[in-house]
């Protein structure tokens, strides 16, 4: 399925659904160019959410076990243009790997960086967990010249915040079916059920760009990349919490 067909599915989605979506700060969008959107992540409602509201396709990495699931399967890649992240051992080389080229022909590219993990425990629409630091990763390699053979230019970053005013909570499946699926994953191997949270009334926040700096650059290809992948890191994170804290009030 093109990319421009996801978008429509996701619109049809929501409209059948019947879910009010508010957007606020649509003037931070961009229209165009290569895109990284970086957002909070509690539903499988998330990717279509965010696609309606930039208006534009986003192509989303998600689980290696949503790609092996029966119907799942369908839904993520068919329908809404994931690409499904590899078992645990070749999970981070094929990320970069897919995400590098998608960006180089300047489309969307969506990351939900808190992981796997509020997916499967149920959480407050108001929480935020940790983030993980690939997506960081993935920026400055795409920006920094040296590291690839061709970097992307004008990449910009996004964060993106979905704050659910009003939602729908019951279980999907038992998370240790889900194991058949994905052994490798250790969140599987408890007792319990996958959370299914259906969005009611959700507004989406975006927050401010970000591009990454020259100094960045050169810190990330010298000594200093940890701190350039912290300080990435560190603003989305702070970025997102502070706009699903907007979100509810």
């Amino acid at each position: 399925m093109s990319a421009n067909n996801a978008l429509q599915v996701s619109q049809g989605f929501l409209a059948s659904v019947g879910t009010q979506m508010f957007r606020y700060y649509e003037d931070r969008i961009p229209r165009s160019g290569p895109v990284l959107v970086v957002s909070n992540h509690r539903s499988f409602m998330d990717a279509p959410i965010l696609m309606a509201a930039l208006e534009r396709p986003i192509r989303f990495a998600c689980h290696h076990y949503m790609a092996q699931v029966p119907i799942m399967r369908e839904i993520v890649t068919d329908l809404l243009g994931c690409f499904p992240l590899e078992a645990r051992e070749k999970r981070q080389q094929g990320f970069f790997q897919q995400a590098l080229h998608l960006l180089n022909s300047s489309q969307v590219v969506g990351v939900f960086p808190e992981g796997t993990k509020p997916m499967v425990t149920f959480t407050q629409p108001d929480h935020l967990g940790n983030f993980q630091r690939g997506f960081a990763h993935l920026a400055l390699r795409a920006t920094t010249p040296g590291t690839l053979s061709k970097p992307v230019t004008d990449l910009t970053i996004l964060p993106m915040a979905i704050a659910s005013l009003e939602e729908v909570n019951t279980s999907a499946v038992p998370l240790k079916l889900l194991s058949l699926f994905d052994p490798s994953e250790p969140l599987f191997d408890q007792s319990g059920w996958h959370p299914l949270v259906i969005y009611r009334r959700v507004a989406v926040l975006v927050g401010r760009p970000y591009w990454i700096s020259h100094q960045q650059q050169m810190e990330y290809q010298g000594k200093q990349a940890k701190k350039a992948v912290s300080e990435l890191t560190h603003y989305c994170q702070t970025e997102i919490a502070q706009l699903l804290r907007q979100g509810f009030y």
